[in-house]
């Protein structure tokens, strides 16, 4: 039976600080030993690999083409690496475990610091992880294994092995400058914006929420005139304050508008997803029907599982 090489591991940690450093002599410096062992252990590297990895010159160090292609794997075993040493430490303080999370920035601000102060109760010793993401980023990172669960503006089947539970709701509406002549109505037509500058999301962030305010728009008889696609609401509402066109957006956001811009409602009364829970139905994580149970009771009530 073939077993682990741990010698790679380390090899493939020293090519990191060369690769990083393009200098022998710092790269050895980081890693706490001196430069001719270094040297050495990079070139018994090249040899079992059967490729050069750096160009060395008189003026100095530089990745290969081979180098260059295998710096983003290593960089990214290294980033995993340092989430199981971060594993091994939480479980040797006497840590129950490790909860990966992944939210948009709007959950963060509302949804999640909720769900978490129920599951801190019941989960004292548990290790929560929080970072920031984008909708569509978030599918791609469950699937991987590299979150637990999501907080995500998902609405509909995202995938085959994708459950969602939707948390929060809120009413569509236009964001729009004051000064123009459809602030000054209280609910506005979707219609109305036929022809309008448009500032959306973009739908790499999020492909199921900008098809479904495609298809609304289209079912007025119109397709959006899309002038900006952005990566978040603020960043909608911001662009609208620098007159460059309306956004839809949630109603709620009219709080964090600036002066200048209004949120109205639509006059068709349309509610749309603002954050679900997400998760991959095939990576089972201890405390993932808890989660479900606290969310559940924080959702809203017209919505199941998927």
């Amino acid at each position: 039976m073939q077993t682990i090489d741990f010698r790679l591991f380390r090899h493939l940690w020293m090519f990191l600080a060369v690769a990083e450093e393009l200098h022998f002599g710092r790269a050895a410096r980081r890693l706490g030993m001196s430069q001719p062992p270094l040297t050495e252990q990079i070139k018994v590297l090249e040899r079992s690999l059967g490729l050069t990895l750096f160009n060395r010159s008189r003026r100095g160090t530089a990745l290969s083409p081979a180098g260059a292609a295998l710096l983003p794997a290593v960089r990214q075993f290294a980033a995993q690496v340092e989430r199981l040493e971060q594993v091994v430490r939480e479980v040797a303080a006497g840590h129950s475990g490790v909860l990966r999370i992944g939210a948009i920035s709007a959950a963060m601000l509302e949804t999640v610091p909720i769900i978490l102060a129920g599951l801190r109760e019941l989960h004292p010793n548990l290790t929560v992880t929080i970072q920031e993401i984008d909708s569509a980023e978030a599918l791609h990172a469950l699937e991987a294994g590299e979150l637990d669960i999501a907080f995500a503006r998902i609405e509909g089947k995202a995938g085959p092995s994708i459950a969602s539970l939707p948390l929060t709701e809120d009413r569509l509406g236009v964001a729009l400058q004051l000064d123009h002549p459809l602030s000054n109505l209280r609910e506005v037509p979707l219609g109305a914006l036929a022809g309008e500058p448009m500032v959306m999301s973009s739908r790499r962030v999020s492909p199921i929420y900008f098809d479904m305010l495609t298809a609304l728009c289209r079912n007025k008889g119109f397709s959006p005139r899309i002038l900006h696609e952005v990566r978040s609401v603020m960043s909608q509402i911001a662009y609208v304050g620098c007159g460059q066109g309306l956004a839809l957006v949630p109603t709620s956001t009219s709080r964090l508008a600036p002066t200048n811009v209004v949120v109205r409602p639509l006059e068709d009364h349309i509610m749309v997803v603002t954050a679900a829970l997400v998760w991959d139905k095939r990576r089972v994580h201890p405390i993932l029907d808890t989660i479900v149970a606290i969310s559940t009771r924080t959702a809203i009530p017209s919505f199941d599982s998927v």
